[in-house]
């Protein structure tokens, strides 16, 4: 449940609409609700998250087997138009599918979901979505498409890393006119400090696993971004698209 559908039900409980008996059973899995397999209890669902956060749970899959991230999305549906799961390898899916017809993967962004993409809501308040190369393109795909589910518009800006810095100032006008950048980087992970030297917009920095030896699996652009010379850049884990994506959405709704 979410603020709405809370709203929505008292208000028709003191219109007279629905009894006590009937918002009883709406609410009676708050704030979470116990799922179990053979006597063992696996997860503990976050029914209240969208409350506190505007957003519900969304399923960390790896480590899960595809039955229980079923379990787990299908309770989860019942009370929300829109479930999201994220890092699934292309097995875990394609298992997932059997059980689950009615979800729909997406294999850059390693994302399932289960519902209908919202249309984009007509706001003044736009993300930039900044790959530094190519191969960082999967996490910002993670990124773009939580975003996307949110309903928010997003720009996409790919390929535009400091080693050839002319490709990101030829597109630096249009840049400004975001509300938050997320800027995706891996190899040296430099790009997200340029970024935010040039604009006024809040910077969120995702370090990637991309690049070559010494990148040690994505340790080296974290440090680069933690180490940052542009003031106020904000820096979350590696490969966490998703992550970012939830920090734009908190700039938002503080807005």
């Amino acid at each position: 449940m979410d603020k709405s559908a809370i709203t929505k039900l008292l208000t028709a409980l003191s219109e007279g609409k629905i009894g006590i008996d009937e918002v009883y059973a709406e609410i009676q899995d708050l704030p979470f609700k116990n799922l179990s397999a053979n006597n063992i209890q696996f997860a503990r669902i976050d029914t209240h998250r969208a409350v506190r956060q505007g957003m519900p749970e969304v399923i960390y899959c790896p480590g899960k087997t595809a039955e229980q991230i079923v379990a787990i999305a299908s309770n989860l549906h019942k009370k929300h138009n829109l479930i999201v799961g994220t890092k699934v390898s292309t097995e875990l899916a394609e298992a997932v599918k059997k059980i689950s017809p009615e979800s729909t993967y997406f294999a850059q962004g390693k994302i399932l979901l289960w519902g209908q993409m919202p249309a984009q809501t007509e706001t003044d308040f736009s993300v930039s979505v900044i790959t530094a190369g190519t191969s960082d393109l999967p996490i910002a795909e993670e990124a773009t498409l939580y975003l996307q589910v949110a309903g928010v518009k997003v720009n996409r800006l790919n390929d535009v890393g400091v080693a050839g810095l002319h490709r990101l100032l030829a597109e630096l006008p249009s840049l400004k006119d975001s509300s938050v950048c997320i800027v995706v980087a891996g190899m040296d992970g430099a790009l997200p400090s340029v970024v935010a030297g040039l604009l006024a917009a809040p910077v969120i920095a995702v370090p990637t696993s991309a690049g070559y030896g010494a990148r040690f699996s994505g340790v080296a652009p974290l440090l680069t971004m933690l180490n940052s010379c542009a003031a106020g850049l904000t820096v979350v884990n590696i490969d966490n698209g998703f992550g970012a994506a939830v920090a734009a959405l908190r700039i938002m709704n503080m807005r």
